[in-house]
């Protein structure tokens, strides 16, 4: 559905994204991560169309986005940065113009103005002014006017920006829900909405492509992935490091430490396939010694993407 080929992006002199291709199809959520300073917001707009590409290729359900504007962008929805919307106008009266911008009117447009605000629960607010909304309220306004129309594409940036964790929740659960029959880009910060609701990720870093894969494949590339956690009572750390130390498929460091009275040692493994997990059990039940937590860890999100993006580099051209 979205196909985005060799882009380019320069300021000047400076070059801001540098060679970025991606897919994202039917029934994916991709989530776009990166440092302030790499690109991401720029690639967005030149996605939708909203800023030029200084070379390459976008296409939109199969219509190439410079070759076929308008084709291209009535398939999708966008909601840009900081939510904009005409703050004259009533939460009503701005989704009315939006669907006339898309062409609907008579019943379709009634109809859609109604599903999209009882969709993103705005019926408290809708005669209400723009200018007098809360936040969250004004992000939801601009939500329901990129869902108005029902497309097949979804370009999301920070959707869950200024809402509180009801709304948050409220608002990943509609975009899983939407994401099994759309294809949709979700830009975020937030990297427990990357679990929550992306299928794959990818990471963009000094305008470049880093990582393209699923948020699974990325936690697999945590140091603390596939290691060992385990909290033992009734034994001295002398001893437990001793046994652990012996288990051949155990890596290094070994770090064991004292928490309320247990101690809890965290083991890396040696190899992927050591069945780490399995052998330091058969230690433990070897020894009889009592133990309330033993699991594999599955790796951060965090931790691979701090090892795998630069720090801020914002600059006055990009500052998302």
């Amino acid at each position: 559905m979205i196909k985005a080929n060799n882009l380019f992006k320069w300021y000047g002199s400076k070059l801001v994204v540098d060679d970025v291709s991606f897919q994202v199809a039917k029934g994916e959520v991709l989530g776009f991560l990166g440092p302030n300073g790499a690109g991401k917001s720029t690639t967005m707009r030149m996605l939708t169309g909203f800023l030029p590409m200084s070379s390459g290729s976008v296409e939109i359900g199969g219509h190439n986005l410079v070759d076929e504007p308008l084709k291209s962008k009535s398939l999708f929805g966008y909601l840009p940065e900081n939510a904009p919307a005409y703050a004259d106008m009533t939460v009503e009266g701005f989704l009315e113009f939006t669907a006339s911008m898309r062409d609907l009117s008579g019943e379709a447009k009634r109809n859609a103005v109604e599903k999209a605000i009882v969709t993103c629960h705005l019926g408290s607010v809708r005669k209400q002014s723009i200018d007098t909304l809360s936040k969250g309220y004004r992000h939801r306004t601009c939500f329901a006017q990129a869902i108005l129309h029902d497309p097949p594409i979804l370009i999301l940036d920070e959707p869950t920006d200024g809402l509180d964790p009801n709304q948050k929740h409220e608002m990943r659960e509609l975009i899983k829900r939407m994401g099994q029959d759309k294809a949709i880009i979700v830009s975020t910060h937030i990297l427990e909405e990357v679990e929550a609701i992306c299928t794959r990720v990818i990471i963009i870093d000094q305008g470049r492509l880093v990582f393209n894969g699923t948020p699974a494949e990325m936690r697999a590339k945590s140091a603390e992935a596939g290691g060992v956690t385990i909290r033992v009572q009734g034994v001295q750390k002398p001893e437990l490091t001793a046994v652990l130390e012996r288990i051949p498929e155990a890596g290094r460091p070994i770090e064991v430490k004292e928490v309320d009275g247990a101690l809890v040692a965290t083991i890396p493994q040696q190899s992927e396939k050591s069945g780490l997990a399995a052998k330091i059990k058969a230690e433990l039940d070897r020894r009889s010694w009592a133990f309330d937590e033993l699991h594999t860890n599955s790796g951060r999100l965090d931790d691979v993407f701090r090892a795998i993006t630069s720090l801020d580099v914002a600059t006055n051209q990009e500052n998302n």
